[in-house]
């Protein structure tokens, strides 16, 4: 039986461009992503949410989307990594590099999947189009897709 570590991620989505963090260290090290981490006891998700996006990037939100919730299987791992994304469409601050992430805006249709986790490019176009979603999803290592289902939802 997997115990479940619960997530976030929040990505910075302004007219045609989306805001990315090069992970610096840790898990996911070398790899854009959106901003986020593990939720504090006591503490809800969306409040970690932007927590984490502030700590990270510099931001400040007033409001978050839920948008998807994603759960991530490794095999070999015991943890199933639960992931709650949310969409921020508008912030305060500028975005700034933090000991964990180097902040960066790419334009909608030039973003580095090549450098990314392999399954973003599934669901990114679910979160562009503000569209809700869950997935599951299989990894062998960190690069390899086993299985997996992804699905648009009316409500999280």
């Amino acid at each position: 039986m997997l115990s479940s570590k619960l997530l976030t991620l929040v990505l910075v989505v302004q007219p045609g461009r989306v805001l990315l963090g090069m992970k610096k260290r840790g898990f996911g090290a070398g790899k854009w992503n959106g901003f986020g981490g593990k939720v504090q006891p006591g503490e809800s998700i969306e409040d970690a949410a932007k927590r984490e996006l502030q700590e990270e990037s510099g931001l400040t939100v007033d409001a978050l989307e839920k948008i998807g919730n994603i759960k991530f299987e490794f095999v070999g791992e015991t943890q199933l990594l639960d992931v709650h994304i949310f969409r921020a469409d508008a912030f305060h601050g500028e975005p700034t590099e933090s000991d964990e992430m180097r902040p960066q805006w790419f334009d909608s249709d030039k973003i580095p999947f090549s450098q990314m986790w392999v399954d973003d490019i599934l669901w990114f176009p679910l979160m562009f189009q503000k569209k809700k979603f869950v997935g599951y999803f299989k990894f062998q290592g960190h690069d390899v897709i086993l299985s997996h289902t992804l699905e648009e939802v009316q409500q999280l």
